[in-house]
């Protein structure tokens, strides 16, 4: 009698030593859904061409040559007042005719983008292509 009940509790102690991949697999399903469905929303939807920023920066040349749009929309050459009809003329006596010289661009803040890009196919339309805007350095981010 001993002898069976010993055998009973050998089958007891059986262990089973498959590891069952079933909740594993339920768990990566689940995880997939979730990847599927949040990554459409973790994009952005506006479509913008943006500029390259890689490029190093300049150094700042002996004479810099500046072009302000001020408050009332005037332009001013350095320090002197220019028409938008004369800006042409009045860049290649300035630069000599230097047509690849950068123009550092200034404009108010209170200028509306509109404005500036009036002022910059002004600037292409006179053959000067090389541009920089130029503003004021943040101490602080804002």
């Amino acid at each position: 009698m001993s002898s069976g009940s010993s055998r009973s509790g050998d089958d007891d102690l059986f262990e089973q030593h498959e590891i069952n991949v079933t909740p594993f697999i339920d768990v990566m399903l689940v995880l997939l859904i979730i990847f599927m469905v949040a990554a459409p929303l973790a994009t952005v939807d506006v479509p913008v061409d943006l500029p390259a920023a890689a490029a190093k920066p300049q150094p700042r040349p002996d004479k810099p040559l500046y072009l302000s749009i001020k408050r009332d929309l005037s332009l001013a050459l350095g320090d002197e007042t220019v028409s938008r009809e004369d800006l042409g003329a009045a860049l290649d006596r300035v630069s000599g005719g230097d047509r690849q010289q950068r123009i550092f661009l200034r404009a108010d803040r209170s200028i509306a983008y509109g404005d500036v890009m009036q002022t910059m196919n002004a600037l292409r339309r006179a053959g000067y292509l090389k541009l920089a805007l130029v503003g004021l350095e943040a101490d602080t981010p804002q």
